[in-house]
């Protein structure tokens, strides 16, 4: 391990041979963090926080404190961090509470920059992106590729579809879709991701698909349940559609409009 001199590491934490942590850095007890992670300077980790391989912590970072929650009475509740991620500088990372499953989660292979919060419960996927100052309330959950851009905002319980993409200084009151692009306060739909699934090898056809859904959600007239089950029933043949059957089996707060 390449620990700087002036770090504080508990001789309980369990950390792997090829770990680097910074100078000033603390961390704690119940702390594990597996191999090839850096860890810079200044970085606070506690709580019963385990971080995966692979990850890059940059200075002045906040992972595993207790959330942000005024029922929360020391519960040893967790936060889990995947394997390749880049955690940029200032970001704080809660961990979760017992009225909920208990464990704030970030998958694998996200880039998280400077500022970002992920408050108590979120479980967020894979490959995301969270530019500067995203802010997600307790309970969240966001899927897999999903952007969100600077100074978003994502009200507590919200579920961000996957693919999905806001734009700057959103205020996301309800649930976004997958595939759906979203900006403004509060956030409304703007179409869909097509620039972002052409990246991600998604096949003409497969966007036609997506964007018809979209149609027969916000612009058909339909009724909003009318609306799902149209969708739900093209995913039989269609199963990039699968993606909408999953949220609409998630959605409680409704979905923006």
């Amino acid at each position: 391990m390449a620990i700087h001199p002036t770090a504080i590491v508990d001789p309980n934490a369990r950390i792997a041979d090829d770990v680097e942590i910074g100078a000033y850095s603390i961390v704690g007890p119940n702390v594990s963090i597996d191999s090839g992670t850096w860890v810079g300077p200044h970085v606070v980790i506690e709580g019963h926080t385990s971080i995966g391989k692979n990850n890059r912590i940059f200075q002045f970072c906040s992972l595993g404190a207790m959330p942000q929650d005024k029922k929360y009475a020391g519960e040893p509740t967790r936060l889990e961090i995947g394997d390749n991620n880049t955690i940029r500088e200032f970001c704080t990372f809660n961990v979760g509470t017992a009225q909920d499953v208990g464990v704030t989660r970030l998958g694998n292979d996200n880039w998280i920059m400077a500022y970002v919060h992920l408050a108590h419960d979120c479980q967020v996927g894979n490959h995301t992106i969270f530019a500067n100052n995203a802010t997600l309330a307790g309970h969240v959950q966001v899927g897999d590729w999903v952007i969100l851009g600077g100074f978003t905002s994502v009200h507590q319980f919200g579920i961000i579809g996957e693919h999905a993409m806001t734009a700057f200084a959103s205020a996301v009151a309800q649930d976004v879709p997958p595939y759906v692009m979203a900006h403004g306060n509060r956030a409304v739909p703007s179409g869909i991701n097509a620039e972002g699934l052409k990246r991600r090898g998604f096949s003409p056809e497969q966007i036609r698909s997506i964007r018809q859904a979209y149609k027969t959600l916000y612009r058909s007239g339909l009724p909003l349940e009318e609306a799902k089950q149209i969708i739900v029933a093209e995913a039989a043949s269609h199963p990039e559609l699968e993606a909408f059957v999953r949220f609409f089996g998630l959605s409680e707060r409704g979905i923006i409009r």
